[in-house]
């Protein structure tokens, strides 16, 4: 029986170039590593030639493999071509990854946009912490992720800023006046860092009163008047239970970071970056936002 091309393999191939990796392709593909190595065996038992070779700890592609890579890029597009001209929808699934900071508000304005823009991209989306984000970005598990520039030195594009502010119980009070309690994010966590910093240059002694790993249980500390937080002020919004302290060091901004995988088709990086600026240009200013000024 004479061997035939399977598209979803030729597909593999095109993510393996794309994405830069074996694992990285798999992560795009949504398909386990061990499932992807097994298209490429396929394709290389069929074809009765090797497509690839090691090349230091990674892998490359022979001379046979980049040709194949460029047929499969001339089937595929002809196959997509043709679907289109018959009009068959097909599913884009778009995995969008979030801190928990801006999940809630800058989201939507995304979501929205990408399905103005792309009606047959399904999007899906997860929420974590800013360190988590980026490695599964590069890892090619997350299509797009907002991450919270703390450091400075993440990668992806700037889209906003965001203000950094201090948050506490309306009835908090730092203890003895050179001790703060701060209720923070686990380690590693650039905003503890910043916050402690923040209040060590103005010679307060830090206690961690109380740490977690979600936004909702540093809130819940701080709801309890453990001690003070500093969290990002997105849309100049103040979570329930708590006010702003104006009496604390001021702390500046931290950037609001989009990071795309390497491979994303640019059409939906730039659509989710547009609606991610548009919606912090117009959000920027706040009023009526509760900040308690305590006389010092």
């Amino acid at each position: 029986m004479s061997f035939t091309l399977d598209l979803e393999h030729l597909r593999t191939i095109v993510a393996i170039a794309e994405c830069g990796g074996f694992s990285r392709a798999a992560a795009a593909r949504h398909i386990s590593q061990p499932a992807l190595s097994q298209h490429v065996r396929i394709l290389e038992r069929g074809l009765k030639r090797k497509l690839f070779e090691k090349e230091g700890r990674g892998m490359r592609f022979t001379a046979e493999g980049e040709a194949l890579l460029s047929e499969a890029r001339q089937i595929l597009s002809v196959h997509d071509q043709a679907l289109a001209r018959l009009q068959v929808r097909q599913e884009q699934v778009v995995v969008v990854g979030s801190t928990e900071h801006s999940a809630e508000h800058v989201l939507p304005q995304m979501i929205r946009a990408l399905a103005d823009a792309f009606p047959d991209v399904t999007t899906r989306f997860e929420i974590g912490r800013s360190t988590v984000l980026e490695d599964s970005v590069g890892r090619g598990a997350i299509d797009l992720a907002f991450v919270l520039a703390s450091r400075g030195n993440e990668g992806g594009r700037e889209i906003g800023r965001l203000p950094l502010s201090w948050f506490a119980s309306p009835t908090w009070d730092a203890t003895g006046g050179e001790t703060i309690n701060l209720v923070a994010f686990e380690e590693p966590c650039a905003l503890r860092e910043r916050a402690m910093a923040a209040l060590s240059a103005e010679g307060y002694r830090v206690n961690v009163a109380a740490q977690s790993t979600t936004l909702e249980g540093v809130l819940a500390g701080v709801r309890a008047g453990l001690g003070v937080a500093l969290l990002p002020s997105v849309a100049g919004r103040v979570p329930s239970g708590v006010v702003r302290r104006g009496d604390l060091p001021e702390v500046g901004s931290a950037g609001l970071n989009l990071m795309a995988r390497r491979g994303l088709d640019p059409d939906i990086e730039m659509t989710a970056i547009e609606a991610g600026e548009a919606f912090l240009a117009t959000s920027a200013t706040s009023a009526g936002a509760p900040v308690l000024q305590v006389a010092g």
